[in-house]
């Protein structure tokens, strides 16, 4: 008769290599999802701390920043600019989802709350990024951070219309339209009822 083992049998001859095999994995996927996990918090508090060379260290050596290149020293151009636009910043974050694609890759969704001084005035921003992560040389990393927002209002004002009350960042916001389930819901539930709940609808976006 087979004994049990954890999640696994063992038959009488001892398919032990099996069970060793799957205790590692299990193992692995645990130490996998703690390290992601601390990558966002990580994230905000090298940005919070304008710890430039921590936050670089987050993404991998050949990381591709699109039209802007590949490495970390072409990342760097687009993270100091902009963290002259704005004095105090605080990132709070709220939540982080992910899953995993296999054993060195995942993705996953981080929300925030984003707070910056900026010229006497206190913007709020509520914000998700879009994270792809992967280990490299037994590390995980941000392989590509999307950041997508509801909002971005000083913190005395409501949030309205156009959502984005922020001069000098003027890039609309993608939410809540870069959510895929977001436009069929309302056209299949509230085709026509939104204009009462709001002015301004998003149907669709892009993530």
């Amino acid at each position: 008769m087979p004994r049990r083992l954890g999640a696994a049998f063992l038959s009488a001859d001892g398919d032990r290599e099996s069970a060793m095999e799957n205790h590692d994995e299990r193992l692995d996927r645990i130490e996998s999802s703690l390290a992601i996990q601390q990558l966002p918090m990580r994230y905000a508090l090298a940005v919070d701390g304008r710890d430039i060379e921590t936050w670089l260290s987050l993404f991998p050596d050949d990381v591709d920043c699109g039209r802007h290149g590949v490495g970390r020293e072409a990342l760097r151009k687009t993270i100091e600019g902009p963290l002259t636009t704005f004095y105090r910043s605080i990132h709070q974050i709220c939540g982080h989802a992910f899953h995993f694609l296999d054993a060195d890759h995942a993705a996953g969704h981080v929300y925030c709350r984003a707070e910056h001084e900026d010229r006497g005035r206190w913007i709020v921003m509520a914000i998700c990024y879009f994270d792809d992560y992967v280990r490299q040389g037994g590390q995980w990393y941000f392989a590509r951070r999307r950041e997508r927002h509801w909002y971005a209002a000083d913190v005395l004002e409501r949030p309205r219309a156009p959502f984005n009350a922020w001069p000098g960042h003027d890039l609309p916001p993608a939410l809540p339209g870069a959510f895929p389930t977001w436009g069929p819901f309302w056209e299949r539930l509230a085709p026509a009822g939104v204009d009462e709940l709001t002015d301004q609808p998003v149907h669709t976006g892009t993530s």
